[in-house]
């Protein structure tokens, strides 16, 4: 029986999944990574941290299961954006600047007037944004000459798992597109982008497609992993689309939305297309000649991380979905704005904050709780109404949600209420990980298609909009007023 291994780097661990050829799950294990703000803004890993994770979230799967010789293909998935620098042999240069980094506003604006501000969404789908890959570059080229001197190749985050694996320096399409730096419509590195930024195009890896073999597992990378050297490792995909590909979202009218600790609407695409302010993404899909826009909201599930770690620490998730379950809907006129890492979509302002707005002596915690709920809820919808006016909008026939915040009955009713939309959960606890397994699994044979391999996918039962749409309705007009009202505030707040 041949299995398949999935492996993410994300932000807080890095894990290995081993399934098997039917989809089942057969073994997983994460190991949890540091993470470093050493000032104001910042965001950095080690990448030496990501790979000691992997060996032994890997060495752990393969503990209990000796199935080494018997993995047909290795697939990979990680954060997106998140910038590697290394030298001639391969060395890391500084530590990972990630995708929450917050450091690069003026290298975004000095972008967007290099290329100008349509011809970089039309050519690359995106807006310059602080998260992106190019940013970063362009920031340790002005700060730190000496590390900029030194560079020989970038690469994103699961890019250094791959080159510590095989040797090879390579990413994925869909990985690729987050950088800034890819012809998105024609699928390859844009050399006009490259060429205005002067990045020199021989730092690129070379670019394959999600389910491409992309190297195999060296003798090293099987010395230290315990994997068989020869493994075949496929070119995989960012974490939204892996994760797209673990839920099932890998034709058009099938969206994705995931709630983690950021958020993320996500609607695949047949033929290229941007929209035309660059309010959404427009990245390439982890399945072959697929494109898809992405709205993302920086601070999802994590607002509701933060609000219990900050306020009720002793108090379990459930018990304050609970009390939130006893505040009637829109919270008594309490809003919660989840715009504690700033934001993206359809807001890009890394100054935006977080707030709550219209307490009074009535509101209870669980009036609070609640609101964090909603207000994480119409954060999304912003992103589900742009898509729903695009061109992945124009046939949607499912919903599928996903990830930490679905696993709440409430907060996914309150969601299917704010969107008036029918939300389908997906049993696919291990995310990213199970998708770039199914990208493995069509590398190898296993199945000879994404929409193949997408039937091991087991859905929910479905959680369709009650008799609170429009009360949300309502609540929803109001919390899109609330950042155009305070954006100067929150300028003058962070300055």
């Amino acid at each position: 029986m041949p299995y398949l291994l999935g492996l993410d780097i994300s932000t807080t661990g890095a894990k290995a999944l081993l399934i098997d050829e039917q989809g089942a799950v057969i073994a997983s294990h994460t190991t949890p990574q540091p993470i470093s703000t050493p000032r104001p803004l910042w965001s950095e890993q080690n990448p030496a941290d990501w790979w000691d994770g992997i060996v032994t979230a890997i060495r752990a799967v393969l503990a209990g299961n000796s199935v080494a010789d018997q993995i047909a293909a290795i697939g990979l998935t990680g954060q997106m954006h998140g910038l590697v620098c290394l030298d001639v042999a391969g060395q890391v240069l500084r530590p990972s600047i990630l995708w929450n980094d917050q450091r690069t506003q003026a290298e975004c604006d000095w972008i967007t007037q290099t290329v100008g501000a349509q011809r970089l969404i039309q050519l690359t789908g995106n807006r310059a944004l602080t998260g992106f890959t190019a940013p970063k570059i362009v920031w340790v080229r002005d700060h730190e000459p000496e590390v900029y001197a030194g560079i020989a190749h970038v690469l994103l985050p699961k890019d250094y798992i791959r080159f510590r694996l095989t040797g090879q320096y390579a990413t994925d399409l869909a990985d690729g597109a987050g950088m800034l730096l890819l012809d998105v419509a024609n699928r390859r590195w844009s050399e006009e982008m490259l060429h205005a930024l002067d990045i020199p195009a021989a730092w690129m890896p070379e670019a394959f497609e999600g389910t491409a073999i992309t190297g195999v597992v060296s003798a090293a990378g099987a010395a230290e992993t315990g994997l068989k050297a020869g493994t075949p490792v496929v070119g995989g995909g960012g974490d939204q689309a892996a994760g797209a590909v673990g839920v099932g979202a890998v034709e058009p009218g099938v969206v994705s939305l995931a709630v983690g600790t950021s958020g993320v609407v996500f609607a695949p695409l047949g033929s290229y297309a941007y929209e035309p302010e660059g309010r959404l993404h427009a990245f390439c899909h982890a399945v072959p000649g697929q494109w898809h826009f992405m709205g993302v909201m920086l601070s999802a599930a994590g607002s509701l991380q933060w609000y219990r770690d900050t306020l009720a620490p002793q108090t379990s998730f459930d018990a304050l979905t609970a009390e939130a379950e006893s505040a009637p809907p829109g919270s008594d006129g309490l809003q919660f704005l989840p715009y504690l890492t700033g934001e993206r979509t359809p807001h890009p302002d890394p100054l935006a904050r977080g707030a709550f707005i219209g307490l009074t002596t009535r509101h209870t915690r669980g009036h609070m709780t609640r609101a964090v709920l909603e207000g994480v809820a119409f954060g999304l919808r912003d992103s589900f109404e742009l898509i729903k006016q695009s061109e992945a909008g124009r046939n949607i026939r499912q919903v599928r949600v996903s990830g930490g915040g679905a696993r709440s009955s409430l907060w996914r009713q309150i969601m299917a209420d704010v969107f008036d939309a029918s939300l389908i959960p997906v049993e696919a606890p291990e995310g990213a990980a199970y998708g770039a397994a199914l990208l493995a699994g069509v590398g190898a044979g296993v199945w000879p298609d994404i929409l193949s391999a997408s039937r091991a996918i087991h859905l929910g039962e479905e959680t369709r909009p009650g008799a609170n749409v429009p009360v949300y309705e309502a609540a929803y007009r109001i919390y899109r007023n609330l950042y155009p009202t305070l954006k100067d505030t929150f300028k003058a707040l962070a300055g």
